[in-house]
């Protein structure tokens, strides 16, 4: 079984890597996306920097080209084969292709690289983080709000970094709202599956639930399904990530955390442009809305107007200092 599924891994590549090089020659401007193995349907990340990409192709007229890596090994091979066709900008989705990142910027260093949620440090890299934590503060206080139990829970996909702080920004709103609530946490993992393993997420969704938590906010990629699925099943609520998930079980979702992918790849691509992209550090917070939380037709009789003008004045406090969200990248830095 091992040799076929390496066989057929290897011809994925193949197609990958045939599709890229049959990218139209006489594209004015050409831009390749690369996303991970949970794809452009995962409803999440990967979903709102594809949307982006589209909404570029139609707006600003240029030839998109989309892959998804089988797996972490390959991104630096399509990043590579994009390079080599000469595109002029390539778009990495995740902190887990920064190595890759660094190794073909350097390999290409006339090739413009956008890196979204990590810093590559590079001269021809623009990166561009987003303040996860700022947003997730904002959920936090939401989730607390609509406790009836004390009890809240969150769900991580990959036990990293980037995810502690969407932790941490969590348990730092909801205990604004509530200083003695409880905080139940589980993760799905340390490696990249963990970001597509629905059975466990629910599987561990439902044990938050029977313990007594009534909100769940999940940050695990195309996982999450599986937290929503348990919240159908337990009539309690659950809070999304990244894209607006609150039609995927309405009326269970009591809000998403917005992480605006979508808004940076297109900005990118029309600064690409307009000559004006530039490398370096980007980072967008609440301030700008490049992260939120999410209101529509779906979760309008959840959130109230109430709810709604206490998160306005966090988001105000937050912006203006007054409130200092813990930041998971700084403590580890202090230690």
């Amino acid at each position: 079984m091992s040799k076929i599924k390496n066989k057929c891994a290897l011809f994925g590549m193949v197609g990958l890597l045939t599709s890229l090089l049959a990218t139209p020659s006489w594209a004015e401007l050409k831009v390749g996306l690369v996303l991970d193995s949970a794809g452009k349907d995962d409803k999440s990340f990967n979903s709102t920097a594809y949307d982006g990409m589209k909404r570029a192709e139609k707006e600003l007229g240029i030839v998109a080209k989309t892959v998804e890596a089988p797996d972490p090994s390959s991104y630096e091979t399509l990043q590579r084969a994009f390079a080599d066709k000469k595109f002029d900008l390539i778009i990495a989705i995740g902190f887990l292709q920064l190595d890759a990142v660094k190794k073909n910027a350097a390999r290409y260093p006339d090739q413009k690289f956008l890196l979204i949620d990590s810093d590559a440090q590079m001269p021809n890299v623009r990166s561009v983080m987003f303040e996860e934590q700022e947003g997730s503060y904002l959920v936090g206080a939401l989730a607390a709000m609509h406790s009836k139990t004390g009890k809240i829970g969150f769900m991580g996909g990959m036990d990293v970094p980037l995810i502690r702080r969407f932790q941490l920004g969590y348990e730092a709103g909801a205990k604004k709202i509530n200083p003695k609530i409880e905080i139940l946490i589980n993760y799905l993992g340390v490696t990249a599956e963990a970001w597509s393993n629905t059975p466990k997420a629910k599987e561990l969704a439902l044990a938050q639930y029977n313990r007594g938590a009534d909100v769940i906010f999940v940050a695990a990629g195309n996982s999450g399904m599986g937290v929503f699925d348990a919240a159908e099943a337990q009539n309690k609520l659950a809070i999304g990530v990244d894209s607006n998930q609150d039609g995927i079980k309405p009326g269970h979702i009591l809000t998403s955390m917005l992480k605006r992918g979508d808004e940076v790849v297109f900005d990118s691509i029309k600064l690409l442009k307009e000559g004006k992209l530039t490398p370096g550090l980007f980072r967008y917070g609440v301030k700008t809305k490049g992260v939120d939380y999410s209101v529509d037709s779906f979760n309008a009789k959840l959130v109230s107007a109430d709810d709604r003008k206490k998160l306005e004045e966090l988001r105000a406090g937050i912006i203006s200092g007054k409130i200092s969200v813990p930041d998971y990248y700084v403590i580890q830095k202090k230690k």
